[in-house]
């Protein structure tokens, strides 16, 4: 597995904020407050040229309400598809409560990926901004995180394991994060005597073919249905997106790999086509991103697709992987 995952540059953080107001309610979507808040923040602190990306980036905001959706409990207009910001990042939420009282602890996690996979680019940007944020008075609401929180801890993720880069609000100036030590021991095989079949998505996703116009309705299409080889036709999608340079073609990640990873892919893609969908539990999302949230059930998932899927799980797939739409867990029933 690991010549097919060598051309992907990672690096996940898992932020800690604490909660340093008395009650704090968050947005039904927390990806999208952060995208405005932390986006805008950054590009207000750029010079002008500098900042002209961003700009142009979070512009893709505005026919959804801008900066005037943070904090509101419902996202009415809906979410943009484009990424609002200029540099390939997930922003993913971790389950929690919609409301947090004094010093409690608010998990999320954020992916820099393909070239952005920068730790220098965190330090400098990032961390220096959801600092300047959680004090500062400028996006407070009655009663939204924002001006309300002070950044707790900070952990990296090498492998299976976090390790710590900021504790008690201290940073640790020596470790150097890489762009491939997300991998490091991490399996990536099926670890239960049981028999997988069941796919269940931990956020919203949208594998909606071409720039067809969505509208909303109470099942998908057969089209978008997250069938085993549609799933590794996005991850394919996802990773050649990921490759240096801009226009990527999804066909480009095979021109990557040696001929063995790449004749083995395209073996699964063959071995995924022959099963089928046994069962759909399937909603629509509501003041969320993404088309559908629920789980599919397949007769069963062969242990060779088990690698392929596990990678497309941790890089997001299909659209809005920005607001961290796209990534599942598999289970037997």
């Amino acid at each position: 597995m690991w010549n097919f995952i060598k051309p992907i540059k990672l690096i996940r953080y898992l932020i800690v904020w604490r909660v340093t107001g008395s009650l704090v309610r968050l947005p039904r979507w927390l990806p999208s407050d952060i995208s405005l808040v932390l986006g805008t923040t950054i590009a207000n602190r750029l010079p002008t040229q500098q900042g002209l990306p961003w700009r142009k980036a979070l512009a893709v905001w505005d026919e959804f309400g801008g900066p005037a959706v943070v904090g509101q409990p419902k996202q009415v207009l809906g979410f943009p598809i484009a990424d609002p910001w200029p540099v390939k990042v997930v922003l993913f939420p971790y389950p929690g409560k919609w409301t947090y009282g004094q010093d409690e602890l608010i998990l999320w996690e954020l992916k820099l990926l393909g070239e952005d996979a920068d730790h220098g680019f965190f330090l400098e940007f990032i961390l220096p901004t959801m600092e300047e944020v959680g004090s500062q008075a400028q996006w407070r609401q009655q009663s939204t995180v924002w001006g309300r929180f002070d950044v707790h801890a900070i952990y990296v993720a090498r492998g299976p394991r976090w390790e710590p880069i900021v504790r008690g609000g201290h940073l640790d100036l020596s470790y150097r994060a890489t762009p491939t030590q997300w991998a490091e021991g991490l399996s990536f095989e099926w670890q239960s005597d049981r028999v997988p079949d069941t796919l269940t998505w931990r956020t919203p996703f949208d594998l909606t073919p071409g720039d067809r116009v969505y509208k909303r309705r109470s099942a998908p299409y057969k089209d978008e249905l997250p069938t085993l080889r549609r799933l590794l036709e996005a991850l394919q999608a996802r990773m050649s997106d990921l490759l240096p340079g801009k226009h990527h073609a999804p066909t480009d990640i095979l021109d990557a790999l040696d001929a063995d990873e790449r004749d083995a892919f395209l073996g699964a893609l063959e071995h995924a086509a022959t099963i089928p969908i046994a069962r759909t539990a399937l909603e629509p999302g509501r003041y969320i991103p993404g088309r559908w949230s629920g789980s599919v059930r397949y007769p069963v998932i062969p242990r060779p697709l088990i690698p392929y899927l596990t990678l497309a799980s941790i890089l997001h797939i299909g659209r809005q992987t920005h607001l961290g739409c796209g990534t599942f867990s598999i289970s037997a029933s």
